[in-house]
C-alpha cells in the first residue's frame, strides 16, 4: 500500500508547524510588552530580559533562520533586500503585526512608525549592525522615522508593528 502522504504534504505540514511555533514564541513576547509604552525604557527592558543571551532570543532567531530556509519567511525581494509580513495584527499577538527582513549592507525604504516599532536584530554574517545597533532589541517610539540600514554584514530583522501601522515615504 502506498503512503497517501506525499513529500509536498509533509513539507506543508512542517511549514505549518514551524509557523505555529513561531507565532507561539512571538505571542509570549507580545504578552509581556503590549501594555508598555514604546520608548527607551522598553528598549532597555527587552535587552535585559529577552536579550541575546536568553532562550527567547535564541528561539526567535532559530525560528527565523528555519523560516528563511523553508521559504516562508522573507519570500519577497526588492531593492536589494528580502522581506515579508508573516503575521497580520491579531488578538493572539496582542495587536502586533510581524515582518521579517533579510538585509546585507543595504538601506531599505524610508518610513514612519505612527505607533512605533520594535525591532529584533539578528546578525547572520559579519558584525552586522542595524541602524548602528548590534544583536538585540531596538525600540523606535511613535512618530519616529528612519531608512532602515544594515551595515558590516547580513542580518535578519524582525519588526513588531502595533496594529501593523507603517507609512512609507518618498
Amino acid at each position: 500500500m502506498l503512503n497517501p502522504m506525499t513529500s509536498d504534504t509533509r513539507a506543508d505540514e512542517a511549514i505549518a508547524q514551524a509557523q505555529a511555533l513561531f507565532k507561539t514564541r512571538l505571542a509570549a513576547v507580545t504578552a509581556q510588552i503590549h501594555h508598555r509604552t514604546l520608548d527607551r525604557e522598553l528598549d532597555l527592558w527587552l535587552n535585559k530580559h529577552l536579550g541575546v543571551d536568553t532562550p527567547t532570543y535564541q528561539e526567535l532567531k532559530q525560528s527565523c533562520l528555519e523560516g528563511v530556509a523553508q521559504g516562508w519567511l522573507c519570500k519577497y525581494e526588492g531593492g536589494g533586500l528580502r522581506y515579508g509580513r508573516i503575521f497580520k495584527p491579531s488578538e493572539d499577538l496582542h495587536g502586533f503585526s510581524v515582518d521579517v527582513v533579510d538585509m546585507a549592507n543595504v538601506a531599505g525604504p524610508h518610513h514612519v512608525h505612527p505607533k512605533g516599532e520594535i525591532d529584533l536584530i539578528m546578525p547572520i554574517d559579519g558584525d552586522a549592525k542595524f541602524d548602528g545597533r548590534g544583536a538585540g532589541w531596538l525600540v523606535c517610539p511613535p512618530a519616529s522615522a528612519h531608512r532602515p540600514t544594515v551595515s558590516q554584514g547580513r542580518a535578519l530583522v524582525l519588526y513588531l508593528l502595533p496594529k501593523g501601522e507603517i507609512e512609507f515615504t518618498p
